[in-house]
């Protein structure tokens, strides 16, 4: 058994029940059984001609750019916040925690409803944007506005957990002897807290990558301008099923590959023991 194993785990001992592995074996199926049936039903073979198309590479090209400022917007909004509720304690952390965390939960047509209802041309910021010539509503900003809402709580909850983690021990170290809190945020803090910040970044933009329901309800569906890739597959879904998939799929590699890039920067190295005590 490894250093990682726990109290259960040496209880169970080396041989795992046969029930337990039959359950993990079911629960995997749950979650590699529809994907398995997207991969039988791609086209292969039109898979490079489909995706090479005008449209699909124009909202390919929007789906990364607008990813690209939801993980910048995630990171300046989520890291002051993850510091927060991480190391702060004040009356009213939990609503402040649950606020944070409640568009992860909320229908994503709930979440474009209350961007409107905030930043539409009658909400209550909308308005005054309005009066200074800003719109966001239906606009490349609008779907940038709504993957950033619905992304920056992944990052949020990944960051607060690998500040939780840190040692507090280092930085009290590196304070008696003598460095400033710049030297130690910068040689002490950011080196240890990489990984989660790799991996929140990395969730966050899968997310937004993902985002649909908020997106098509804040920003619409303008081609070129707020279609991104899965709103351009829900829409070759009711005209060209084979084109929807091939879309689908280049969504599905390039999301497998961003949690892939999470686990890995999360799981410690073959050599690494368990924390210190």
């Amino acid at each position: 058994m490894s250093d990682s194993d726990g109290p259960l785990d040496r209880v169970l001992g080396p041989q795992r029940p046969r029930w337990l592995l039959g359950a993990v074996g079911l629960s995997a199926a749950f979650f590699a059984l529809p994907l398995v049936g997207l991969l039988a039903r791609v086209p292969w073979r039109d898979v490079p001609t489909i995706l090479a198309r005008p449209a699909v590479l124009t909202a390919l090209t929007l789906s990364l750019a607008v990813a690209a400022m939801a993980m910048i917007g995630a990171l300046l909004l989520g890291l002051p916040l993850a510091w927060v509720l991480a190391r702060w304690q004040f009356r009213g952390r939990l609503l402040l925690r649950g606020l944070v965390m409640l568009p992860m939960v909320l229908p994503p047509v709930v979440a474009g409803a209350a961007l409107l209802a905030a930043f539409g041309r009658r909400g209550l910021l909308g308005v005054w944007l309005a009066g200074i010539g800003v719109s966001l509503p239906f606009t490349t900003a609008g779907a940038t506005l709504a993957a950033t809402f619905l992304a920056t709580p992944l990052f949020i909850l990944t960051v607060e957990a690998g500040i939780a983690g840190l040692d507090p021990r280092l930085e009290a170290a590196a304070a008696t002897l003598g460095a400033p809190p710049r030297l130690i945020l910068r040689q002490v803090i950011l080196p240890a807290l990489r990984p989660a910040l790799v991996a929140g970044i990395a969730l966050a933009a899968a997310r937004a990558l993902g985002e649909f329901g908020a997106t098509i309800t804040f920003a619409g569906n303008r081609p070129g301008v707020t279609q991104t890739l899965p709103l351009a597959a829900y829409e070759l879904l009711q005209t060209d099923p084979d084109a929807a998939l091939a879309v689908s799929l280049l969504l599905l590699l390039i999301s497998f590959a961003l949690v892939l890039l999470a686990w890995g920067s999360l799981r410690p190295g073959p050599g690494a023991g368990p924390a210190p005590r």
